[in-house]
Parts: structure tokens; C-alpha cells; sequence
């Protein structure tokens, strides 16, 4: 097994200071994972040559033909307009948790995904934007392909800090008004949030024709409750405290959890919308595999 696959172990990645270095690995772990794939990379695909005309972007011109025909031919793409790819992160007080058997947070797992995601965007020289947001937009970062924005992405994510109470659904209102341009957008959260309120929020993005990956974080032990002895719960967003016995409760609670999950499933499938669990103590390339998924699904539809 290439040795760049243990890049995708959250534990691993622990070990390893600078946002922008864990992107690369994660990436470079995730393409050898592939094995020689049918992927040939998600940016657009080239389609025929076209006649130069004043005003065209030179970057496009094919400079091989210029030196057999002297004349100026540029490379006509399946799709002329830059891919552009937001990345929306629940930064939300509920996603600082982190159980003994994690290696990481709820939001520290959902920062490395999108550092990973931003950086592959970038290198396929389409566009990447950042919003964070817990009660409110924290931060609004445009798209753009250019080099230099990695380092804006991946410098917002490392400032970015759990804080405030989760309003998906209005956040998500207001974020779909303000990205009006058509083009992908993955919305990381643990969703722990009113169902309705989300639903309306994502059916305005599908209303804006959108297309929309949800990648819901969480924590093993939430799904799990391997909670053995007497547990004091405290609330992470409001201030409740709760002692109790947790071998009495687990029944009941895993079948609340498994039923939310599923719930959350199936708004995401009958919204048309990509969805994956991903839990902080499973490797990473879950998330890159559906983004993918995405994305050759969206281009598949336009061309």
C-alpha cells in the first residue's frame, strides 16, 4: 500500500503541523488510493479548437498548432465558464465536540475535508469559495482559481473557531441569496438543527438550481453511545446539565439517532442532493469520493 494513504487517518494527521501541507497529503493519499481509476480529474474537458478572435483569453491559445499552421487556434472546453465550488461550514458550538475516541473535532474534521477539497479544486485551476457560520455568516469568501486564494481559504479555516447556537436553516436563506451564480456547493454541519427550518433553507438552494452535497459530521460516540458509567451530559449550545445512567438509555437513543440519520437521508434524496455520513474516526477520502461523485454528475448533466 503507497505509504500516502496514511494521510488519510485523522490520527495521523494530528501529528502533522500547517493546514496547507495536510491538504496535499490528504489529496495525494486520496489520488493513490484510486488505483489507476477511470477519474481523469473533474475540471472541464477539452472539446475542439476554435479560431482566435480579438478579445479571446490567450491563456487558451494552443500553442502547438500555432507552430505548425502559423495561425491562432484556442481550445474550445465543454464548459467556457469557471467551475466554481463553495464550501459552507457549520461553525456552530455543537461542532467543538470531540469524544476520547476521536482525534479530532466535529469542525477540526470538517476543516481538514475542505482544506483537502479547496486545494484539489485550485489545482485543477477551477474556483473554491468559503463561507463559515454558526448563528450568522462569519465569513464570506468568494471563489476564485488563482494560487494565492489557497492561502486565503486555508487561513480562514485556521482562524475559524466554534462559537454561537446552529441556525442552518436561515443561514442557509441568506446564503443562497447571495450566491446567485449556479455552481456546486457542499455544506458541511452535524445538522443538529430544527428539520423543517433546514428543509426550507436547502430547498432554497435547489430553487437556485444548485448542486448540492451534504456531508453530515459527527461524532462516533453520538452515534455509538459507548457511555458506560453514570455521565453528567452537558449542553454545548445552551446551558443544561443532565446526570444520568447511560446503559438505560442506550436503546432508546441509538434508535432516535439512527432514525434522525435516516431522516436526513432521505430530505437529502428527495431534494436531488449528494449525501455521506462521515464519522471523525474514519479516514477522509469518504468525502473526496462523494465530492467527486458530484461533481461528474453535474458536469454530466450539462454536456
Amino acid at each position: 500500500m503507497d505509504d500516502s494513504l496514511q494521510y488519510l487517518d485523522p490520527a495521523v494527521l494530528t501529528k502533522i503541523s500547517g493546514l496547507d501541507l495536510k491538504a496535499r497529503l490528504i489529496v495525494e493519499g486520496f489520488v493513490s488510493g484510486l488505483h489507476r481509476s477511470p477519474y481523469q480529474g473533474f475540471s472541464v474537458e477539452f472539446a475542439e479548437h476554435r479560431e482566435y478572435v480579438p478579445g479571446d483569453d490567450l491563456r487558451h491559445v494552443d500553442w502547438k498548432v500555432y507552430g505548425k499552421s502559423d495561425r491562432y487556434y484556442l481550445k474550445q472546453f465543454e464548459e467556457e465558464t469557471n467551475f466554481a465550488c463553495w464550501l459552507l461550514i457549520d461553525a456552530s458550538e455543537s461542532m467543538s465536540y470531540k469524544s476520547d475516541s476521536a482525534a479530532m473535532s466535529k469542525l477540526e474534521y470538517a476543516k481538514h475535508v475542505a482544506a483537502a477539497l479547496s486545494w484539489l479544486v485550485i489545482q485543477q485551476q477551477d474556483s473554491a469559495g468559503l463561507v463559515t457560520f454558526g448563528e450568522s455568516v462569519s465569513t464570506f469568501l468568494r471563489p476564485s482559481s488563482q494560487p494565492s486564494h489557497l492561502k486565503q481559504v486555508l487561513h480562514e479555516l485556521e482562524q475559524t473557531q466554534p462559537a454561537g447556537e446552529t441556525a442552518l436553516g436561515p443561514v442557509l436563506h441568506e446564503l443562497a441569496e447571495r450566491i446567485r451564480r449556479r455552481g456546486l456547493v457542499v455544506v458541511f454541519s452535524d445538522l443538529f438543527d430544527d428539520p423543517e427550518s433546514m428543509l426550507a433553507g436547502l430547498k432554497h438552494f435547489r430553487h437556485r438550481r444548485h448542486d448540492v452535497t451534504i456531508l453530515q459530521v459527527i461524532d462516533p460516540a453520538e452515534q455509538d453511545f459507548a457511555f458506560d458509567e453514570p455521565t453528567l451530559f452537558k449542553g454545548l449550545e445552551l446551558p443544561q446539565e443532565l446526570m444520568t445512567e447511560p446503559r438505560a438509555l442506550r436503546r432508546a437513543y441509538r434508535r432516535e439517532f439512527e432514525e434522525f440519520l435516516l431522516a436526513t437521508k432521505r430530505t437529502a434524496r428527495n431534494l436531488n442532493m449528494d449525501y455521506a455520513l462521515l464519522r471523525t474516526d474514519t479516514p477522509l477520502d469518504a468525502a473526496l469520493r462523494v465530492f467527486l461523485q458530484s461533481r461528474h454528475r453535474a458536469t454530466g448533466s450539462r454536456t
